[in-house]
């Protein structure tokens, strides 16, 4: 009688998660608690089954993710774990399987460093040592961590295109007034760039909307809130009567800005993507030279 289990026949494992970074942490988790070294960490969403490949769907457990996490900034420092938190929220398909790898490397390296031989060591505490600590993500040109800087450096840049081109306009109804900016990332920014709008707004409410992610970023004043929210499932004060005549005036002031003979559409959608364009005010009748959208 053969003793071979029925997961003998598969090659690989993949885990499936539910698209969250809790969930891609706890797939991590899940790596080193079953001795399993999955070939992809991968959303149900974009999970596409494979030949000889068992798929295990982990269930997203908030504590194991916290562990995780206070693991990776124990052993590879603060930043890497701010780095790792990046990399959770990009929204390229294979970032799950780009992280778990990353992080196998710079867990396998941290085991083989010999804090012994550091010229650093009588001033560190061997296993928090910073040079020791930032060796894994500054190597750049190993195949396991440019993936994963490729992935972090598009959220940051993604971060400076929000700051840039989210637009605000003004709503009110009887009881509370507020600001509202619709934005469609590629990557789920708004944990990472919600501060810097708190910094500009002070003490005056937004809504911070990612139609992408079906996410808002929410400040009340006082306290910031990250909420699932659908489109349907929005319910908007009406736009104050002085938004409209200052969306007028920005439109005008934008367009007194133009010269018309210089216009250069290859140059403008490099510094201006045109998938933001559907959510930028002044772009709402068109530029010179373009067709209104």
């Amino acid at each position: 009688m053969s003793t071979h289990s029925a997961t003998d026949i598969f090659d690989e494992v993949a885990y499936i998660h539910d698209g969250s970074p809790e969930g891609m942490l706890t797939c991590i988790f899940e790596a080193y608690a079953r001795h399993e070294d999955p070939a992809e960490v991968v959303s149900a969403t974009s999970y596409q089954p494979q030949l000889l490949q068992r798929a295990v769907e982990v269930p997203t457990h908030p504590a194991h993710a916290a562990r995780v996490s206070a693991g990776i900034r124990q052993r590879l420092g603060a930043f890497t774990q701010r780095q790792v938190m990046k990399c959770t929220l990009s929204g390229r398909p294979d970032a799950g399987t780009v992280l778990y790898r990353f992080i196998r490397f710079a867990y396998d390296g941290a085991k083989r460093r010999d804090c012994a031989s550091c010229p650093y060591s009588a001033a560190c505490s061997g296993r928090s040592c910073q040079r020791s600590q930032m060796a894994p993500v500054n190597d750049i040109a190993h195949p396991r961590v440019k993936p994963f800087h490729d992935a972090v450096r598009s959220v940051d840049n993604e971060c400076e295109k929000i700051r840039q081109f989210a637009r605000f306009q003004h709503l009110k109804d009887e009881e509370r007034e507020v600001w509202f900016a619709r934005i469609n990332p590629k990557d789920a920014v708004v944990p990472l760039v919600l501060g810097h709008f708190i910094e500009r707004f002070s003490v005056q409410p937004f809504i911070l909307y990612d139609e992408v992610h079906g996410m808002a970023g929410i400040w009340d004043g006082k306290q910031r809130f990250l909420v699932d929210a659908e489109d349907d499932a929005l319910t908007l004060p009406e736009v104050c009567a002085s938004e409209v005549l200052m969306q007028d005036a920005w439109k005008a002031f934008y367009r007194s800005l133009s010269v018309t003979a210089r216009y250069n559409p290859e140059l403008r959608q490099r510094f201006m993507p045109k998938r933001f364009w559907k959510n930028l005010t002044e772009m709402q009748d068109g530029a010179p030279g373009l067709k209104a959208y």
